[in-house]
């Protein structure tokens, strides 16, 4: 697969208030602005979840100004990789593009104790998906 100088990855849920925020924070945290990162939901919320906000403080990640977004057609097609959470059908779908399901729990309506164990497997994805790209993880 040819990766550009720069890729990026779109990272896509329903509400936009929680997983997607985390694994769009870890990536700019750890890919340092080697990834061009983008989130989206097919049903943003208004807010992002506060518990998310509260886990992402915990390990230094400030995302208290993120506000969920509305997935575009346009930003599927920038993308190089596409990563799915629970969004189902409601994902366009591109020929070329790399899609990926992640399978997590929501930490929709979740205490942060739910939401740590969550926060921990995204970064581990994260970290995998910085291999994959050949992009090392910043320190």
């Amino acid at each position: 697969m040819n990766i550009p100088t720069v890729p990026s990855v779109l990272f896509v849920c329903v509400h936009n208030a929680g997983r997607s925020q985390m694994a769009a924070a870890f990536l700019t945290h750890l890919g340092g602005g080697r990834v061009e990162v983008r989130s989206a939901g097919s049903a943003p919320a208004d807010t992002v979840n506060p518990a998310v906000v509260e886990a992402l403080a915990e390990v230094g990640i400030d995302i208290s100004a993120e506000t969920p977004k509305v997935l575009t057609t346009e930003a599927v097609r920038a993308s190089d990789v596409v990563i799915t959470m629970g969004c189902g059908d409601a994902c366009p779908y591109f020929p070329g593009k790399q899609y990926l399901d992640w399978k997590l729990d929501d930490p929709a309506g979740q205490g942060i104790d739910a939401v740590r164990p969550i926060r921990d497997e995204i970064e581990r994805r994260i970290r995998g998906l910085l291999a994959d790209l050949g992009v090392e993880a910043a320190a």
